[in-house]
């Protein structure tokens, strides 16, 4: 069975995803990583993507079926992240490929912001 077509799987993407979408009302800045990481993780677990920042779905081997899904939803949560934090910051994550080392980047530098 295709993972990516089964709306219960991390792997599915709604065709109403869009990579430019900020799941967040607020940006993240220097001040405010806990109540931003907070409202992130709300949006990344409504969608069934928190997997993709946690760890528990790793990168596959480019030559695992699960690869493509892999790349594909890994990108659209690569580009929440990036559409959701100021210019300032953005330009330092943008030339990232994991949305899990994202994720750690910005918890490591902002996390005792607020």
């Amino acid at each position: 069975q295709d993972l990516s077509l089964n709306i219960h799987s991390p792997y599915y993407l709604h065709p109403g995803e869009n990579p430019a979408n900020a799941l967040v009302s607020t940006v993240l800045d220097p001040t405010n990583y806990n109540s931003w990481s907070r409202s992130m993780l709300i949006a990344l677990s409504a969608k069934n993507k928190i997997e993709f920042i946690d760890g528990s779905i790793q990168k596959c081997a480019s030559n695992h079926p699960l690869h493509a899904a892999w790349r594909r939803c890994n990108n659209m949560v690569v580009s929440w992240l990036v559409h959701s934090v100021s210019p300032s910051i953005r330009q330092s994550i943008l030339w990232m490929d994991n949305a899990k080392d994202i994720w750690k980047d910005l918890k490591s530098r902002y996390s005792q912001g607020d």
